[in-house]
């Protein structure tokens, strides 16, 4: 075991776990955070995609010795208290979930898509999005969600 600091939703946190620990279980048993899902264990769904740095990383595969001093966003850091982001808002107007157990994934790559590409084409998102995987085929609206939360973003002056 070996103790990490980790900057978490712009906090310093402190965990006491294996250096080959993943992420995604050092984030859910170590400190409690259960927006990141497991889904397949091998990068291939995205139900455990949170920001490192800002990149969507698929959690499950890299190690919490791999991240250093990046900064790791989940989806319980992206809303301002109860103001939530573009992209989740756009989720909830247009009804995207249906389980819902792949939408913070979802919702994490379509977040960092939108900050490197805010006005994506059709195939930019479909690019983008490709490797989360949704069971339930919400994908025409996680597409228009997109596309409205672009709508929505605020450009840099």
């Amino acid at each position: 075991m070996s103790k990490y600091t980790l900057n978490v939703n712009g906090h310093d946190r402190t965990v006491d776990v294996a250096e080959d620990t993943p992420l995604l279980w050092t984030l859910r048993d170590a400190l409690g955070l259960h927006g990141p899902k497991f889904g397949c264990g091998m990068a291939m769904c995205g139900a455990c995609t949170v920001h490192l740095d800002g990149q969507a990383v698929r959690s499950c595969i890299l190690p919490v010795s791999g991240v250093g001093t990046a900064k790791v966003v989940t989806i319980e850091g992206l809303a301002n208290g109860d103001h939530l982001t573009p992209v989740q808002q756009a989720w909830c107007d247009l009804d995207v979930a249906q389980c819902g157990y792949c939408q913070a994934g979802q919702i994490m790559s379509a977040s960092a898509l939108l900050a490197s590409n805010p006005s994506p084409t059709d195939s930019d998102i479909d690019a983008a999005m490709s490797g989360n995987l949704c069971r339930c085929c919400t994908y025409t609206r996680i597409r228009a969600a997109i596309h409205a939360a672009a709508g929505k973003q605020t450009q840099p002056a």
